[in-house]
């Protein structure tokens, strides 16, 4: 959620009017307006206008938002920065008892309460969350390994001994340096040193873990499929009935995105997924490139659009979550047969 460029090396008026952009772009394209808000809201926390942050986050949470826990957490987390602690705590505990099945908002209030020093509290909220989201899994998937590392590196500050899941943790860092060295709360004294070995090992430590960092940074985004719901097929050929000999059916389309996923599996292609489409998000889409809705070789540079923006859902799904097809069935009783 927060920009890739630091606030050191870009001024805080270009933050500012990179989110006075970001808002007006959000009016114009209202079936994105959280997604662009909520980068919006990251500018004006890293410009220090932090109560604009929060009147954005408010307004999200005041509208039918997609994901009102994450806006919650990271209304906290901003509260906190510029003197509102109780406010945050009690956004914090509600966080935690909504209990979400996503991973970032347990991040970020679990982090928060870290950057504050409440490590009982923070390791809690990461215990709590493993529990939720890794459960027993050996192989959990990356975007909820985070949670780990974060559990494993408060309770190295906590003097813990190691457990199961720190164990596991240790299993999935990919880094050469090991997450004790990376998470020693003694690391910090080295930079101190007048020893130049000590100096270059621990350069050498923050080398690896920066690139950690930037290997998930730069991660690419899904090859996506575009995948249209039953009742906005139905609106798009109503309204383009040329794109009918594209869509002769919504068994057909759904079909054929499971086909083509298969394919392209096949062929070796990695960081597959799906987007929903809806009509107004298209017909925006197709105004902003000049281009004709019924143009069939617009559809994929849509799909591409709507990936990058982060709206694509990882394919295959685990056989015993739901279908992407949205019919509420299990992926392994319907299209994963």
């Amino acid at each position: 959620m927060r920009p890739d460029t630091p606030a050191e090396t870009t001024p805080h008026a270009s933050h500012t009017a990179e989110a006075e952009r970001l808002e007006r772009a959000a009016a114009l394209y209202p079936e994105d307006a959280e997604q662009l808000l909520l980068q919006a809201a990251a500018h004006h926390e890293v410009a220090g206008a932090r109560d604009r942050a929060t009147a954005l986050y408010d307004r999200l949470l005041a509208l039918p938002a997609e994901q009102p826990v994450l806006v919650r957490a990271l209304k906290a987390a901003n509260l906190w920065e510029y003197g509102h602690e109780a406010e945050a705590r009690a956004i914090v505990d509600g966080v935690r008892l909504a209990a979400p099945r996503a991973p970032e908002p347990w991040i970020i209030v679990a982090e928060a309460l870290e950057a504050h020093d409440e490590l009982e509290s923070a390791h809690s909220v990461f215990t709590d969350a493993t529990e939720l989201l890794v459960g027993d899994s050996a192989n959990p998937p990356r975007e909820v390994r985070p949670l780990l590392f974060g559990r494993h590196r408060v309770r190295r500050l906590l003097g813990a001994d190691h457990d199961a899941r720190d164990e596991l943790a240790d299993r999935l860092h990919e880094a050469p340096v090991p997450l004790d060295e990376l998470h020693d709360p003694n690391r910090l004294w080295s930079l101190g040193s007048d020893n130049p070995a000590e100096l270059r090992a621990e350069i050498d430590r923050l080398r690896a873990e920066l690139g950690t960092y930037r290997a998930a940074l730069s991660r690419p985004f899904p090859v996506a499929v575009l995948h249209w719901p039953e009742d906005e097929l139905t609106q798009l050929l109503a309204a383009h009935p040329a794109l009918t000999t594209e869509y002769p059916s919504h068994e057909a389309h759904l079909a054929a995105v499971e086909s083509s996923l298969r394919e392209l599996a096949a062929s070796g292609t990695p960081h597959l997924g799906t987007v929903s489409a809806t009509l107004p998000s298209y017909e925006a889409f197709a105004a902003s490139e000049a281009t004709p809705p019924t143009e069939t070789s617009l559809l994929p540079l849509y799909a591409t659009t709507l990936a990058a923006r982060g709206r694509a859902k990882a394919w295959p799904p685990a056989k015993e979550g739901a279908c992407w097809c949205g019919a509420g069935r299990a992926y392994g009783v319907c299209h994963g047969v």
